[in-house]
């Protein structure tokens, strides 16, 4: 058996000295969960993106799910939402008692199609959960124009959109009622784990934040409503004000690193390469191309031939409504949907991989392909 020439994950965050520092910096100060460096995480990430105000909690579907229950998503309602996402987009929908209506997909953003909105809609949808997949904006004005038309709230699932923009505005900005985000390790921005909530609605983070801690928003007032657990701590709200001094790096090497891939794979007839759109500006969490259908390789015998070489692609996001627990929900045909899933390979992307490196994941995919 050959040895592969590299070991190359998927993703590896960027964590360094400066982060230790900072993180030693607050074990020595005794206070590490809900103090000074988290109100500065929060503003810090709020001044970024240009929103209002941000809430910081553990992680990102806590983000969602407290966004989903400030905006009123309870038993008896439907949110509408894609299934080519990631499970917790559907079950922080669940968690607050209301059901998951999902929708097809645009084929080239891999984002929630417009169009088919009024066609998926119901009396009882109170909201839309709007997916910035692997980092490429939704068509966020559509989505929000027909939200208005029906008097439905939108909250933004920005999870893997940490720098992306949409209209040249960062996504969190918000351009929606709120936006939550991710901070696990795969995200361009990392904290170990944790997210935030964006707004420009301060009644609305009022209720996230009492949400966020036990239901308790002011201790003179005792507690008010039954909340979370849902805090960040010091130690991950020092990791991420660091990280944020190194996104505009981390994005433009990543950008980098795309367009690399696109001018390789743009020569290969069977390979779809991520469309670029004037209004809409990808942070490239994830590079995801499709293997079109073909008579020569399938997806899978690629991502065999590229993990057998060391590299650890993977396949595009399974869909949420084959999921076994999400059976009872599986009521429309997505066929882009289905399509992306069967079709999409994610070759890794990330801040330290090398030219050499990225190098060797062409010429492997495109020799696998070819001896085919």
């Amino acid at each position: 058996m050959t040895i592969p020439k590299y070991k190359i994950p998927i993703t590896k965050p960027d964590l360094g000295d400066d982060e230790i520092f900072a993180v030693s910096n607050v074990i020595r100060s005794g206070w590490i969960m809900q103090g000074n460096c988290v109100s500065e995480f929060e503003r810090a990430f709020a001044e970024y993106v240009g929103a209002k105000t941000a809430i910081a909690v553990s992680s990102g579907t806590a983000a969602l799910h407290l966004a989903l229950l400030a905006a009123g998503v309870k038993q008896g309602k439907t949110v509408i939402c894609p299934s080519y996402s990631f499970i917790a987009t559907a079950n922080v929908i669940r968690l607050c008692g209301a059901e998951p209506i999902f929708v097809d997909i645009d084929p080239e953003t891999y984002n929630i199609e417009p169009k088919l909105l009024a066609s998926v809609s119901q009396p009882n949808t109170c909201a839309i959960l709007a997916v910035h997949q692997v980092g490429l904006p939704a068509n966020i004005e559509e989505i929000n124009l027909f939200a208005k038309e029906h008097n439905l709230v939108v909250i933004e699932d920005a999870a893997c959109a940490i720098g992306s923009e949409y209209n040249q505005e960062k996504i969190g900005k918000p351009h929606s009622l709120a936006a939550g985000f991710s901070f696990h390790p795969r995200k361009l921005l990392t904290t170990g784990d944790g997210g935030i909530v964006t707004t420009n609605d301060l009644d609305f983070a009022k209720q996230v934040r009492c949400l966020r801690q036990h239901g308790i928003d002011n201790p003179k007032e005792g507690y008010q409503v039954v909340g979370f657990n849902y805090r960040l701590t010091d130690l991950q709200a020092a990791i991420g004000l660091e990280q944020i001094k190194k996104l505009p790096l981390f994005l433009s090497h990543r950008r980098s690193q795309a367009k690399r891939y696109n001018q390789a794979f743009s020569r290969c007839p069977l390979l779809g390469i991520p469309k670029e759109f004037p209004n809409m500006l990808s942070n490239f969490q994830s590079y995801q191309m499709r293997l079109l259908p073909n008579d020569k390789i399938t997806r899978d015998e690629l991502l065999k031939g590229l993990i057998e070489a060391g590299i650890f692609a993977q396949a595009g996001i399974q869909p949420i409504h084959k999921q076994v627990i999400y059976k009872e929900f599986n009521q429309l045909s997505l066929i882009e949907t289905e399509k992306a899933a069967q079709q999409v390979v994610m070759l890794p992307l990330y801040y330290s991989l090398s030219e050499s490196e990225q190098n060797y994941i062409i010429e492997t995919t495109l020799n696998l392909i070819n001896k085919h």
